[in-house]
C-alpha cells in the first residue's frame, strides 16, 4: 500500500497520534479505578477480591464451598443436612404425632351444581375413608368450592368420626350383612392369606381397618356412599368371639356302703 507523506500528511498525522494517546491515557485511568474500586480484574474488593469473585460474595457466604456453596461437612451429602437429621417432618407440616400412621383414600369426587335465583353455583363433594391399620376406620363426605378443600374438609371429619372393629386376627369374627337404603353388603371371615376379595369403598375401608383377609359381596344397589354405610353398619354390629366354656367332666359317684 502506498503512502504519499508529505508534509500536510505528516502533520495531520502527527496530531491524530497526539489525540490518541490522550484519549487512550484517560481510558485508561478510568479502567485502572474501576478496577481499584472492584478490587481487581476478576471483580474482587468488597464483593470479590479475587479473580471470580472472592470476599463477601465470593469468599464469605456465597462462596466457600463447591460452585459457591456453603462448606461441605464431613459425613454430608451436598444439598442435605447432615445424617439422621428429620428436614421435615409430620409434625412441622401441621399433622399431630398420632395422625402420622394414618392411611387416607379418596373414594370419590363429584361436581356438584345448586341452582339459584342469580344463577348456577358450582361446588365438589368429596367422599374419603381413613383408618389406622388397628381397627378404628371413618369416612365422610364432605362439599367445598375447590377440590382440594373439599379433601381436607372430609379428612379432618372422617378423622374425628374414626369407630372401632371388633377384629380376630386379620379378619373379622363371624359373617354378617351390612345394610343401607338399597345396599346390601356381605361380609365373610376367611382364612390366613385368602387377601381381600373385595373392590371399591369395601376395599379401602378394609384396608384403613386393618382387615388382611375377608370375603365380601354387595348385592342390589352399587352406589358407593349407600355402599360405605352399608358396610360400616355390617362392621359396627360385629360382636367380640367370646370363647366357649369348657366342657365340666362328669363326676362319677362313689356307692354306697
Amino acid at each position: 500500500m502506498d503512502f504519499d507523506m508529505t508534509e500536510s500528511n505528516f502533520e495531520s498525522f502527527a496530531a491524530g497520534a497526539d489525540s490518541f494517546s490522550s484519549d487512550q491515557l484517560t481510558t485508561g485511568s478510568a479502567d485502572a479505578k474501576g478496577q481499584k474500586r472492584r478490587g481487581g480484574p476478576g471483580g474482587g474488593g468488597s464483593r470479590g477480591g479475587g479473580p471470580r469473585g472472592g470476599g463477601s460474595r465470593g469468599g464469605g457466604s456465597r462462596g466457600g464451598g463447591p460452585r459457591g456453596g456453603a462448606p461441605v461437612v464431613p459425613g454430608q451429602v451436598p444439598g442435605q443436612g447432615p445424617k439422621g437429621a428429620v428436614l421435615k417432618d409430620f409434625e412441622s407440616l401441621g399433622g399431630k404425632a398420632e395422625d402420622a400412621g394414618i392411611i387416607e383414600k379418596v373414594i370419590q369426587i363429584k361436581r356438584v351444581t345448586k341452582v339459584t335465583k342469580g344463577g348456577k353455583k358450582m361446588s365438589f363433594t368429596a367422599l374419603v375413608v381413613v383408618g389406622d391399620s388397628k381397627g378404628r376406620v371413618g369416612f365422610n363426605l364432605a362439599k367445598g368450592a375447590e377440590v382440594s378443600l373439599a379433601i381436607k374438609k372430609a379428612m379432618n371429619t372422617a378423622r374425628k368420626n374414626m369407630v372401632q372393629v371388633n377384629l380376630k386376627g386379620s379378619t373379622i369374627p363371624h359373617e354378617i350383612i351390612g345394610e343401607c337404603g338399597a345396599s346390601r353388603v356381605l361380609l365373610k371371615p376367611a382364612a390366613k392369606g385368602t387377601g381381600v376379595i373385595a373392590a371399591g369403598p369395601v376395599r379401602a375401608i378394609c384396608d384403613g381397618a386393618g382387615i388382611h383377609d375377608i370375603l365380601s359381596k354387595c348385592h342390589r344397589s352399587n352406589n358407593p356412599v349407600n355402599v360405605i354405610k352399608a358396610t360400616f353398619d355390617g362392621l359396627s354390629r360385629l360382636k367380640k368371639t367370646i370363647p366357649a366354656p369348657a366342657a365340666e367332666e362328669p363326676t362319677v359317684e362313689s356307692p354306697k356302703g
